[in-house]
């Protein structure tokens, strides 16, 4: 079966084209960070406006490289969310068009949730059901992964997202958009002794994330430092190794709290900041002393891509997804998928009521 994947949530356009699932014959990827980084951050309208300019480059691309046809595709997977709404809908009316074109069928997938199926075509022994930690410029998520199709949110940020904190942090630093690479870059092989960030925990139990206090105390530090004249290359070195090293040790502690609350042994890590050499290390080897395997995958599928796309759609449609033309696009995850289930539970309460004949 050959998937046809598309991706355009933020501002990568993406195209891939992928066999059974699993096996990427392509991953055409066309960023627009450069026109993003004067601005420090992406703006949407520049993002929808690429994805426009080179969509159609970047399906060729994936085409070429798979060495097949339209003729060829079974499927069209698309992201209709969470993501810009502008970015969305280009690449939601692309799949529409290539799908009644075609006459193929159209199967709508959560950008998010296909972080970490990623985990799952690279991985041929994770089995379900798994934690998933989705970890990226817009979210900072715990979920329980039961299927394709069924996960509870366990746990979220209830302020900046971890790639956001680090994206602020970097600007506050003086460093270029976007911050977590060069954060990372920064903090490879310096010590923390100087500078310690508080561990933003919120409650003993809780598995919501907050960045906004951390961030904060970082400004507050570099601040202080601008005024005594303090903020040397090396300085900043140390007090960007500290904010990672706060980030990375609050969600590795979070994570392995939630494998043991849910009894999992499995683990998958997604997203942009999923790349993040110190977190990769710091979790790896604490997951290995509590006994719990981390699938991390490869740094091409923690970007936005359309292979994750095709991979989760093709499961989807084989447990029965159909979408129509009619599908829409939704921008924020927690809203969507929280107004979802209240709709679900109104159906099946509904459902269980007696509406028999009147004696």
């Amino acid at each position: 079966m050959i998937t046809l994947g598309v991706e355009t949530s933020c501002d990568e356009t993406s195209f891939s084209v992928v066999r059974n699932g699993r096996e990427i014959l392509s991953n055409a990827v066309t960023s627009s960070l450069r026109e993003h980084r004067r601005f420090g951050g992406v703006v949407p309208e520049i993002a929808s406006r690429v994805h426009l300019e080179t969509g159609l480059a970047c399906l060729e691309a994936a085409l070429k490289k798979a060495k097949v046809g339209l003729k060829d595709v079974d499927l069209i997977a698309v992201t209709r969310g969470p993501g810009l709404m502008g970015s969305l809908l280009v690449g939601l009316a692309a799949a529409k068009t290539l799908s009644w074109t075609l006459d193929k069928p159209l199967v709508g997938v959560d950008h998010v949730i296909a972080h970490l199926y990623a985990g799952v075509m690279q991985d041929t022994e994770l089995r379900f059901p798994f934690l998933g930690l989705v970890i990226s410029g817009g979210h900072t998520l715990l979920v329980r992964v039961d299927s394709p199709a069924d996960f509870k949110i366990l746990g979220s940020t209830i302020d900046d997202a971890a790639g956001e904190a680090f994206d602020k942090v970097a600007k506050i630093l003086g460093l270029r958009y976007p911050g977590g690479p060069e954060i990372d870059r920064l903090s490879r092989g310096q010590k923390t002794n100087r500078f310690h960030f508080t561990r933003p925990i919120l409650s003993k139990d809780s598995l919501d994330f907050s960045f906004s206090g951390l961030k904060t105390a970082v400004y507050t530090t570099v601040e202080r430092l601008k005024k005594t004249g303090g903020l040397t290359p090396s300085v900043k070195r140390q007090v960007a190794t500290a904010f990672q090293e706060s980030v990375c040790e609050v969600l590795v502690q979070k994570s392995l709290s939630a494998a043991a609350s849910q009894g999992l042994r499995s683990l998958v890590v997604g997203g942009g900041v999923s790349a993040n050499s110190r977190l990769r290390s710091l979790l790896t080897k604490a997951a290995k002393a509590e006994h719990v395997r981390v699938v991390f995958p490869d740094a091409s599928l923690c970007q936005d891509n359309a292979a994750m796309i095709a991979g989760l759609g093709t499961a989807l449609y084989k447990r029965g997804r159909r979408d129509s033309l009619a599908l829409e696009a939704y921008a924020d995850f927690l809203q969507h998928h929280q107004l979802a289930h209240k709709t679900m539970a109104y159906r099946r309460s509904k459902k269980q009521r007696n509406y028999g004949n009147p004696a």
